[in-house]
């Protein structure tokens, strides 16, 4: 496992660091998207500035993406491989507003848009809001 997240972060040009391959380890096992608050939790003594430039040092290498999903949080995702966070890469997400948590649903691409002229495209963030399987059960 150490030697995968190894990889996964030189993969990224991510200078492999003992808090960098224990926060990419929860992330990895996260089944939802996961906030710096939530992410502080699972590290009793870690310094939260460490934790959040872990994330921004992630982000940057196109190793996560953070989801704007309107809780009031930003939230953390680990990136499909070969992922760059290009338009064509974008996905949709979901909220569940029984449990709040966050899904990537990689298999939905968000939409193309056509934009106007003189219009540039710089990011989009696609949430649907529902009730999740896990609560619906």
């Amino acid at each position: 496992m150490k030697k995968d997240i190894d990889k996964q972060l030189q993969s990224k040009n991510i200078k492999p660091t003992a808090m960098r391959q224990l926060v990419l380890q929860i992330l990895a096992e996260q089944k939802t998207a996961i906030s710096l608050p939530e992410l502080e939790l699972k590290f009793e003594k870690a310094d939260k500035v460490t934790l959040y430039r872990t994330l921004k040092t992630f982000q940057e290498n196109k190793l996560i993406h953070s989801i704007e999903d309107g809780s009031g949080s930003l939230r953390y995702a680990l990136c499909q491989d070969n992922c760059e966070c290009q338009p064509e890469d974008l996905h949709v997400h979901f909220l569940c507003t029984n449990c709040n948590q966050t899904y990537c649903l990689n298999d939905i691409p968000v939409p193309t848009l056509n934009l106007p002229n003189n219009f540039s495209f710089e990011s989009v963030n696609m949430v649907v809001k529902g009730i999740c399987s896990n609560c619906k059960k």
